[in-house]
């Protein structure tokens, strides 16, 4: 019996981008010094609009690190957003702010000195793209801000033409500081390109390929980012094997797990199989990962791959499973679990049936007897072919028997009007 998709699969799964945080546990000052440049702003701002608790505080932060920037529209724009903040948290929107709330003034004389200063740069920067506009500097210029404009299909393009270039194809194996520097570039930016299309299996092996001594660009991500985007894909697609080869016992990501323990920690607990204690630690930290601007539209999906996994490796040994005792190891209820395992028997993960009456999950029986019986008929059906297949040819090689195919279809036209062309050629 084949039952169709639910259609709200794709809904459930979309990203909601309207939600808010409340219980955030982020040190601020902490996060925003892992970032530089635009980076840095991006990341307040996108805290800011989820988290009421840290919004002033985090606009705050974003509006004196933009001074040293020459954006005055995102200055003016950080400043109004803070201004409407305060009034807010006072609770009259039109009332002036209180003394301590009072956002800082519009630096005019600022904003017009830089707005010059930015004219200017702008003009040299449009002279200079003009002047190599026959070359690959417009290229450089252009792939540079690809990841900042989240174009991920061109980052994706450009990080696979950079691994092909003679110096960085030649140098992978070479332990250069500046090569291996260049590749966990590529791989981190490559690994968000993953992450962004879903493509997660595919994200946690960029991840997973970065250096951790030449991990150093905070104007993209930081190593506890490559810590926490690694581990979470890796464990919503590894099995136990891939997670213990390449998680648990890769020495180069142990280095990026020392710096987010309560990952490591997970990732160890998941492995263990103790899989209450992972499911609540996954749930402690995750107003923290919804304030990530990379990894906040994939925090749903990712745990739910996370849990679904956990079930299925839960009763992957046994022949039968007591649902309340699945239900306590998993903090949930029996009525809930039952929805959650129904679902996963439909789709074809777990090979089993529910006794609703008993809420009991039994393994679908299968005669061993019978499969390994059919198993080796079919061997011997295939050995049976191949070895007549090798009989015919070499018989065929041995009496020297050439198959011609026949001509095609105005081949002998073709030829025929060539010799005559031929021949009229001759005569002249």
């Amino acid at each position: 019996m084949q039952i169709d998709a639910d259609p709200q699969d794709d809904q459930q799964n979309a990203p909601d981008t309207n939600y808010v945080v409340e219980n955030p546990t982020l040190d601020l000052e902490q996060y925003a010094s892992s970032y530089s440049s635009l980076m840095r702003i991006e990341r307040l701002l996108f805290i800011a609009e989820h988290c009421p608790q840290l919004r002033i505080e985090a606009l705050k932060m974003a509006l004196s690190f933009v001074q040293r920037t020459f954006n005055v529209d995102m200055y003016e724009e950080i400043h109004r957003k803070l201004t409407d903040a305060t009034r807010e948290v006072q609770g009259v929107p039109d009332a002036v702010p209180e003394a301590g709330l009072e956002p800082p003034t519009l630096d005019t004389a600022w904003a017009e000195s830089t707005r010059k200063k930015a004219l200017l740069k702008l003009e040299k920067l449009d002279t200079d793209l003009k002047n190599y506009k026959g070359n690959s500097i417009k290229e450089s210029i252009r792939r540079g801000n690809y990841i900042y404009l989240q174009n991920w299909s061109h980052v994706l393009s450009y990080v696979s033409k950079a691994e092909s270039t003679p110096e960085i194809a030649e140098q992978r194996g070479e332990r250069d500081s500046q090569n291996q520097a260049v590749l966990t570039k590529l791989k981190c930016a490559a690994g968000l390109a993953e992450l962004a299309t879903r493509k997660y299996k595919q994200a946690a092996k960029c991840f997973l390929l970065a250096s951790f001594d030449h991990c150093d660009f905070p104007e993209l991500l930081s190593p506890s980012n490559v810590a926490v985007y690694g581990g979470l894909c890796a464990l919503a697609t590894f099995d136990r094997q891939e997670l213990q080869r390449n998680v648990i016992s890769s020495s180069s990501f142990k280095l990026f797990l020392e710096l987010e323990p309560q990952v490591r920690d997970i990732i160890f607990k998941f492995y263990e199989s103790k899989y209450a204690s992972c499911l609540k630690m996954l749930d402690e930290m995750k107003d923290n990962l919804l304030l990530d601007m990379y990894l906040a539209p994939h925090v749903k999906t990712l745990y739910t791959q996370i849990r679904n996994r956990a079930l299925i490796q839960y009763f992957s040994p046994y022949v039968s499973a007591d649902m309340h005792k699945m239900a306590i190891s998993f903090n949930t209820t029996v009525g809930a679990l039952e929805d959650e395992l129904t679902h996963l028997i439909l789709e074809g993960l777990i090979n089993g049936r529910i006794d609703s009456h008993s809420k009991i999950l039994y393994a679908r029986d299968v005669d061993q007897r019978s499969t390994t019986f059919e198993k080796s008929l079919q061997m011997g059906k295939e050995f049976q072919r191949r070895a007549k297949a090798m009989i015919l040819r070499a018989a065929i090689l041995r009496n020297q028997i050439h198959v011609k195919s026949p001509p095609r279809e105005g081949s002998q036209g073709e030829l025929n009007s060539a010799n005559s062309q031929t021949r009229m050629s001759t005569n002249m």
